[in-house]
C-alpha cells in the first residue's frame, strides 16, 4: 500500500473516481483541495517535469474553454504566474507518490500504482457537455 497526496478540485466526478480507482488498487489517499493549497511557483513545477507547457493546463478550464487562455501560446514561466492566479487551470490531479510528482492521471506514477494505464474515462472530464459543471468550490 502506497500514501498517495491526491490534489483534486473538491466535487468533481472525474477526480471522485479516480480516487476510487486508486483505493480500489490498495492505496491510501490523501485528498486535498487543488483551489485552497498555497501553491508557489517552484513547487507547482515540480508536478510538471520535462512535460510541454500546454500539456500543465486543464482543457476543461473555463478560460481555456473560451480562448481567452490559449495554452498552445504560453511560455512556462507565464503558466505557472495564471495557475497561480487560478488553480482551475492547473491539469488534474496532481499526484504525489513514491517519491514521484504528475499533473494528470495518465503519467507516472498513476500507471505504476494501478498496475496498468488509467482507462480514458479516468483521465479526462468525463461530465457530458450539456451537464451542469462541477461546482467552482
Amino acid at each position: 500500500m502506497t500514501t498517495v497526496l491526491f490534489w483534486q478540485k473538491p466535487g468533481c466526478g472525474t477526480n471522485a473516481r479516480q480516487i476510487y480507482a486508486l483505493e480500489a488498487a490498495g492505496h491510501h489517499i490523501v485528498a486535498k483541495s487543488l483551489l485552497t493549497e498555497p501553491w508557489t511557483a517552484p513547487d507547482l513545477c515540480t508536478f510538471f517535469g520535462n512535460t510541454p507547457v500546454r500539456s500543465w493546463f486543464n482543457p476543461a478550464a473555463p478560460r481555456v474553454t473560451s480562448g481567452e487562455v490559449d495554452p498552445a501560446t504560453i511560455d512556462a514561466a507565464s503558466a505557472i504566474a495564471l495557475m497561480l492566479k487560478d488553480p482551475l487551470l492547473i491539469r488534474r490531479p496532481l499526484i504525489e507518490a513514491n517519491n514521484a510528482r504528475c499533473a494528470g492521471f495518465d503519467r507516472e506514477p498513476v500507471p505504476s500504482l494501478l498496475g496498468s494505464s488509467p482507462r480514458r474515462e479516468l483521465q479526462n472530464c468525463a461530465r457530458m457537455e450539456k451537464a451542469p459543471r462541477c461546482a467552482e468550490v
